[in-house]
C-alpha cells in the first residue's frame, strides 16, 4: 500500500496514510474499546478509512461473537457498529472512498445487495457520520458547523438519533476543567443536543436514503 497519493497532496494538505500494521498496533492499545459494539470513535482526518475500516471490522467480529445466532439482533447490532464510527475529511475523493469502504465491509459481513433496506440504511447513516469538512475549523464544506449524530439502539429494531454540534462537544473539556467557572455544573447541563428525533427503524432510514421521505430523520 502506498502511503501517499501524490507529492502535491502531501505538500498542500500534509496527506500521508498510516500503514496497516501500525494502525493495528495503535488500535491494540485500546483493544477493549475497539471490540465494544457501542464504543464511539471519531477520526478527524479519516482519509479513505485507514482507521475506521479496521475498527468496524473489529466491531463486526464482536457482533458475530455475541449475536451470530440471531439474525435479527446480528443485523441491528451490525448497523449500530456502523453508527458508532465517525470521520471528518477535507478532500472529497477521500471521504467518498471512506464511505464506500465502510459500506463494503458492512455489506460483505451481512451479504447485502445495494437494494436491501439495511444496505440503504447504512448508506444513509454513513452520509451523516462521515463528514466532508475541516476538523480544524469544525465546519463543513458549506461553512456550517459540523454536527455529530449520536445513534443509540433502543432494542426491538428501534434506533434513537440526537444531534450535537462538534464545536460545543469539544468545548466541554474546558467547561469541566478544575477552576473553570462552569466546573460545578453537571454534564447533563452542558451536554445538550441541538435536536432529538423520534425513534426510527431500518425501514425509515432506508426510505430517507432512497428519497422516499423528505427532510431529515
Amino acid at each position: 500500500m502506498s502511503l501517499i497519493k501524490s507529492k502535491k497532496r502531501v505538500a498542500d494538505h500534509g496527506e500521508v496514510f498510516t500503514p496497516p500494521w501500525l494502525v493495528e498496533k495503535m488500535l491494540d492499545l485500546v483493544k477493549g474499546e475497539t471490540e465494544r459494539i457501542d464504543a464511539r470513535f471519531l477520526e478527524p482526518a479519516c482519509g479513505s478509512g485507514n482507521f475506521l475500516v479496521p475498527i468496524l471490522q473489529r466491531k463486526l467480529a464482536a457482533v458475530e461473537l455475541k449475536f451470530g445466532k440471531s439474525d435479527f439482533e446480528k443485523r441491528h447490532y451490525a448497523l449500530l457498529a456502523v453508527m458508532c464510527a465517525y470521520g471528518i475529511e477535507l478532500l472529497p475523493d477521500n471521504i467518498a472512498e471512506c464511505r464506500a469502504n465502510m459500506l463494503e465491509v458492512f455489506a460483505g459481513y451481512l451479504g447485502l445487495g445495494e437494494t436491501d433496506e439495511l444496505y440503504l440504511a447504512a448508506f444513509y447513516v454513513l452520509s451523516l457520520n462521515l463528514v466532508h469538512g475541516d476538523a480544524m475549523t469544525m465546519r463543513d464544506t458549506e461553512g456550517a458547523p459540523i454536527s455529530v449524530v449520536e445513534w443509540g439502539y433502543l432494542g426491538r429494531g428501534k434506533f434513537q438519533r440526537r444531534d450535537f454540534r462538534l464545536d460545543v462537544l469539544t468545548g466541554m473539556a474546558s467547561f469541566s476543567a478544575e477552576g473553570s467557572l462552569f466546573a460545578g455544573l453537571g454534564k447533563h447541563e452542558i451536554f445538550t443536543p441541538t435536536c432529538v428525533y423520534p425513534p426510527i427503524t431500518v425501514s425509515d432510514l432506508a426510505r430517507f436514503a432512497s428519497g422516499e421521505m423528505g427532510g431529515a430523520v
